[in-house]
């Protein structure tokens, strides 16, 4: 294939289900390949199973997507819309001769196997059709099989796992159509990937097997062979293949969970690949240094932690107004009730105080339930505690203070310094008083951002219903 060769990639999911997150990470590849090189990333939806496939699981799909901000050019490509293309494929290479109408049933396929294997030979099929003379052919139903090569071997030159040869006489004459005429998945999957120009099939390395039976077609139809590049799978924490006993498999469930599109696609990039030891990086670094050569050959494993953490360091980052609508968003699919244009004000002002230490979005509007509360404040089991008598003596004495001061952190910290030293005691003691009365929570951020955001007239209420017993 020439080195001029515009890039174009794909990701082909069948839709039978939710985007598993392996195949999210698939077209993240794809995405990512595409992208740093100025090509193309396709979207072809393989719905040729027609007992499994659903609208449902392509809206899924879809969304997964688009969640995860992985955009595609051009439509969406139905493979079962194809058909009719595929089948004349099929028609080609028989015509040509280099395929053939084979009309042996199953049960004599089945008898040649039982005799192979008595006989301690290969099972694989030998028709005895393949050079049959045409005149032969008997009134009755036929598959279309493909001639495959009988001596020598195919050359898999795979990116990630290298070279892999297989010998042509492992290789059967593979069936391009059934005997109702309907075209096999394998041929669709050539087909389809030729017309759109795929220059790289980057894929589980579960396909792996398939590129050498595909490759029939190519070198039958004098098409160029894409570059291939099969991935490893992910398994989980444990080492086995990842399935639902460890965690959500949906790429829809994480983003349920609350985590931030920009830390899932770090994670999703870094599972499997690496550029040095790198393991945090933007986007804009993932598509300049995202290569088919930081592929490791072995299964990644799934890592929470990692997830979080990066979620987190994703979250610290972000700018504030994209990250309010992606909570936004998160609230939306969560079936929680939208912010209200003030909790979205008071929100944007807090965002400074919040991002540090969230690592998702439940644990931000955990952090920001001091911005989000109406009051009366209803302190939570916890924060109730540090409000006894005496610390409402505390914020008794701390609010006329406060009402006298400029609003800025320096003279609301030493108005706050001034009254614990009259009272012989350190902030420590004065900060889960304060906590409570501000926030009903006993985790925060710092009291003192806590009282920016309210601004004075509110900070007083509070502080003045918790004193008084009135919150």
């Amino acid at each position: 294939m020439s080195d001029v060769s515009p890039v174009v990639t794909r990701f082909a999911p069948s839709p039978t289900g939710f985007l598993h997150i392996g195949g999210a990470r698939t077209a993240l590849f794809n995405w990512l390949f595409a992208r740093g090189r100025g090509g193309k990333f396709l979207l072809r939806i393989e719905d040729t199973d027609r007992a499994r496939s659903t609208p449902e699981a392509t809206d899924a799909i879809l969304r997964g997507l688009d969640w995860l901000g992985l955009d595609h050019d051009g439509e969406v490509i139905s493979q079962h819309a194809r058909a009719d293309r595929h089948a004349e494929v099929a028609h080609q290479l028989l015509a040509e001769g280099k395929a053939y109408k084979c009309f042996s049933t199953q049960d004599e396929i089945a008898a040649f196997r039982e005799a192979a294997k008595a006989e301690g030979k290969s099972t694989l099929f030998r028709s005895p059709w393949r050079d049959a003379d045409p005149a032969t052919h008997p009134e009755a139903p036929f598959v279309v099989r493909i001639k495959a090569p009988q001596e020598g071997a195919t050359v898999i030159r795979d990116q990630v796992q290298g070279d892999v040869t297989i010998r042509n006489d492992q290789l059967d004459d593979m069936v391009l159509l059934r005997s109702d005429g309907t075209p096999v998945y394998m041929l669709a999957v050539v087909v389809d990937d030729h017309d759109m120009g795929v220059t790289h099939a980057i894929r589980g390395d579960d396909h792996l097997n398939n590129a050498a039976r595909q490759m029939m077609i190519y070198e039958a139809m004098g098409w160029d062979v894409p570059v291939w590049a099969h991935i490893p799978l992910i398994h989980g924490p444990d080492g086995k293949k990842l399935s639902k006993r460890h965690g959500a498999l949906g790429v829809e469930e994480y983003q349920a969970m609350g985590y931030p599109a920009a830390g899932m696609r770090n994670y999703l990039a870094r599972l499997g690949w690496s550029h040095g030891d790198d393991e945090f990086f933007t986007d804009a670094q993932a598509i300049q240094w995202f290569g088919l050569d930081g592929i490791g050959k072995s299964p990644a494993r799934f890592d929470f932690k990692k997830l979080e953490n990066l979620c987190g360091q994703h979250i610290a980052v972000a700018d504030d107004a994209a990250l309010l609508q992606e909570l936004q968003a998160y609230l939306d699919v969560t079936g929680n009730a939208p912010l209200t244009e003030a909790q979205k004000t008071k929100m944007l002002s807090a965002m400074y105080c919040l991002k540090e230490r969230a690592k998702t979005f439940p644990e931000l509007i955990e952090k920001a339930h001091f911005a989000l509360t109406d009051t009366p404040v209803r302190p939570d089991e916890k924060a109730a505690k540090n409000l006894d008598d005496v610390s409402r003596g505390i914020l008794a004495r701390l609010t006329p203070q406060l009402q006298n001061v400029s609003w800025s952190r320096e003279e609301l910290e030493a108005a706050t310094a001034e009254v614990g030293e009259a009272l012989g005691i350190k902030f420590g003691k004065m900060a889960g008083p304060l906590r409570a009365a501000l926030a009903g929570r006993a985790v925060t951020p710092s009291v003192f951002d806590m009282m920016l955001v309210l601004g004075k007239d509110e900070t007083i209420l509070r502080l003045t219903q918790a004193a008084e017993g009135t919150g």
